[in-house]
């Protein structure tokens, strides 16, 4: 099982971007998704999450600007972001709690991390 970040990038303030995570490997199911930042010399914090059955949840401070979203049959979570400010520069990581095909357990998986970063 792996978990693949990407739509990072380079974008000016007031920007959007789409970060996905795709999860691949033999998977039986996908508990709640969330996607982490962690801005350099910073801890990693939530950002928002999405349950299995679609409900979402954000840190007060991304409310209204970020849209977690999730499609099952594609085993991918979307974070759209809009309205980007210099201080949403960071790495954003997803995690998810993934249930292996062969597996008896949920078992944790991060993505990579992918590169966000704001130009002012």
């Amino acid at each position: 099982v792996q978990l693949v970040d990407s739509g990072g990038g380079l974008v000016q303030a007031g920007g959007s971007l789409r970060l996905s995570c795709v999860a691949s490997g033999s998977i039986e199911s996908i508990s709640g998704v969330e996607w982490y930042r962690q801005a350099p010399g910073s801890q990693r914090d939530l950002v928002a999450r999405i349950t299995s059955g679609g409900t979402a949840n954000y840190v007060d401070s991304e409310k209204g600007r970020f849209t977690i979203s999730r499609d099952n049959a594609k085993n991918t979570v979307y974070l759209q972001m809009s309205s980007l400010r210099p201080e949403d520069t960071a790495t954003y990581y997803c995690y998810a709690q993934v249930y292996p095909r062969q597996g008896t357990h949920f078992e944790p998986y991060w993505g990579q991390g992918t590169r966000v970063t704001v130009s002012s």
